[in-house]
């Protein structure tokens, strides 16, 4: 994997994260769970190497089809797909779809947790990843907005909570 590509989880990897059943070892699971799309391959080696993890954990869990490149995700998806892919959300609005739902509350989750509460929101994070549809993401913003509050952040929580109320 190139330092400039962005890796992402595949179905594989965010199943692994939810049922365990390939028995990863720890340092590797904790490296699946900082791939969340948005970082580039050597952001996500510099992080390794202050794990003290393998310098070839991306490769390893590319090799397991836990991750993939997203430019090698995106060429699969539009050779697979007749239409190109519809924007997740237009103007702040939550798509209609349930698919397009779940991915932009987890994204908005997702990038909540990893701005504003960093490491403080591992545990949370891991339970944003388990979730299977946006109606268990929608349980989870009590936790979030508990969270943001622990850290003063309440314009934040009240921000997300108005997302989640336009898409519900």
């Amino acid at each position: 994997m190139r330092d400039s590509d962005v890796p992402v989880k595949t179905n594989e990897g965010r199943d692994e994260i939810q049922h365990r059943t390939r028995k990863l070892p720890t340092v590797l699971r904790s490296i699946l769970l900082i791939v969340d799309g948005d970082r580039s391959a050597r952001h996500l080696r510099d992080l390794i190497a202050s794990l003290h993890g393998p310098g070839d954990a991306l490769e390893q869990l590319e090799t397991m089809g836990l991750i993939a490149s997203s430019a090698a995700v995106a060429a699969t998806q539009l050779a697979h797909s007749p239409t190109p892919a519809a924007p997740v959300a237009v103007n702040g609005a939550v798509p209609a779809d349930a698919a397009e739902r779940y991915r932009t509350l987890y994204t908005l989750m997702s990038e909540t947790v990893r701005e504003h509460l960093g490491l403080r929101g591992y545990f949370l994070q891991l339970k944003i990843e388990r979730c299977g549809n946006s109606e268990e993401l929608a349980e989870l913003l009590p936790d979030l907005s508990a969270a943001l509050a622990k850290l003063r952040k309440d314009d934040i929580a009240a921000e997300i909570e108005a997302r989640f109320a336009t898409g519900s």
